[in-house]
């Protein structure tokens, strides 16, 4: 039985041997090809953050916490990266300056997105359109107003997992003027925001 085994071994062995000799010289067996990371796809997230703002003609200088979504679609050539993301935001922004008070309950964006992928992290740039409302309050009145405007800012992204992804974002909006009844000037809005957002990938 030792015999036998003794054998049934060698001839493994020098099987082994006789597929080895067929290789070209130098060659291996190559581990599995690297994947880099696909920023490619329609994408859904949520995000959370801080607004500064102000209105002209006022004085007033709305600010709170931010919360909203945002959908995007990106496409990938090479570490170039160019897509369009809309999102829309719920605003704790407010001001009270003498006996008006000023609000921003909501906004939303249309952008286009451009950025340079490393792996798993990209970096872009983004604008495009910018729209929501101004609200005006005054002894018991009030005075909502909605504006159209731009925004433009810049972002950066890291993939967690293939599907998964967090982002830390600026953004510049300017909502362009309207005119208030109640305080019978014009006013328009501007604002500072800094966000952090998850995205998943379909």
């Amino acid at each position: 039985m030792r015999i036998r085994a003794v054998a049934i071994a060698l001839a493994l062995v020098a099987a082994t041997g006789a597929s080895a000799a067929d290789l070209p010289r130098g060659s291996y067996l190559a581990p599995a090809p690297y994947t880099a990371f696909s920023w490619g796809g329609l994408y859904l997230g949520a995000n959370l953050g801080y607004q500064w703002g102000s209105v002209n003609n006022s004085g007033g200088s709305p600010s709170g916490v931010i919360g909203g979504g945002q959908l995007g679609y990106n496409w990938q050539f090479g570490q170039m990266v160019l897509g369009v993301e809309t999102d829309i935001q719920g605003s704790g922004a407010d001001d009270t300056v003498g006996l008006f008070k000023f609000s921003n309950d909501w906004f939303g964006t249309l952008r286009g997105r451009a950025g340079f992928a490393v792996n798993n992290i990209l970096f872009y740039g983004t604008g495009g359109l910018a729209y929501g409302d101004t609200k005006v309050q005054f002894a018991g009145l009030t005075e909502t107003r909605t504006h159209a405007g731009w925004a433009v800012g810049a972002g950066m992204e890291i993939g967690l997992t293939p599907n998964w992804s967090a982002k830390v974002e600026y953004l510049f909006i300017d909502l362009s003027n309207e005119h208030f009844a109640l305080t019978g000037l014009d006013h328009d809005f501007e604002s500072n925001l800094l966000r952090f957002g998850v995205n998943y990938r379909f």
